[in-house]
This record gives C-alpha cells, structure tokens and sequence, in this order.
C-alpha cells in the first residue's frame, strides 16, 4: 500500500479517527523514561540509584507494564528538565 492508502483505510475505520486539537490539548504527557534515561547516557541500575527509584519501577515504566504516579510524575519532570539539581537534591 502507498502512503495515502495507508491514510485513507485508517481515516475509514470509525473506531481509529484521529483526535482533534482539543483533545490533543487535554492529555496529560507521560514522559518517555527509556529516552530521557538515554538522554542522559545512563543505565537503568544508574537511574533508578541516582534518582532513588526501585529498579523494577523504572524497568515496569520502560515496558509499559505501569505508569508513573503524581509524584512520580512530578520526579521525572524535574529530572527531565534539571537532571544534576534533581541528583544533588538526592545525594
């Protein structure tokens, strides 16, 4: 299939249309932990010491297999934006 076939089936089916800007809008963002570990050339044993997360957790969030709660959230945002003040704060 081309591309635009590609497009046209999935704009077809009722139950797969895209969402809209507003909906776009209200969602929440998980932060991608995989790539912000990447990001930061760590591995999961790395993140999870420096941050103070059970490995497990951080391995479940990269699978899919659970989401970061709210403080969770709020952890990886500082992380994500602040990486060595959210170390320092940790050591």
């Amino acid at each position: 299939m081309t591309d635009e076939e590609v497009t046209a089936a999935a704009l077809s089916d009722p139950d797969a249309q895209p969402m809209t800007a507003e909906q776009l809008a209200r969602m929440r963002r998980t932060p991608n932990v995989r790539a912000l570990r990447a990001r930061l050339g760590m591995t999961q044993e790395q993140f999870a010491r420096t941050y103070r997360l059970p490995l497990g957790t951080v391995r479940d969030w990269e699978q899919g297999r659970t989401r970061p709660d709210a403080p969770a959230l709020a952890l990886l945002a500082v992380i994500e934006r602040e990486p060595e003040a959210a170390r320092r704060a940790l050591t």
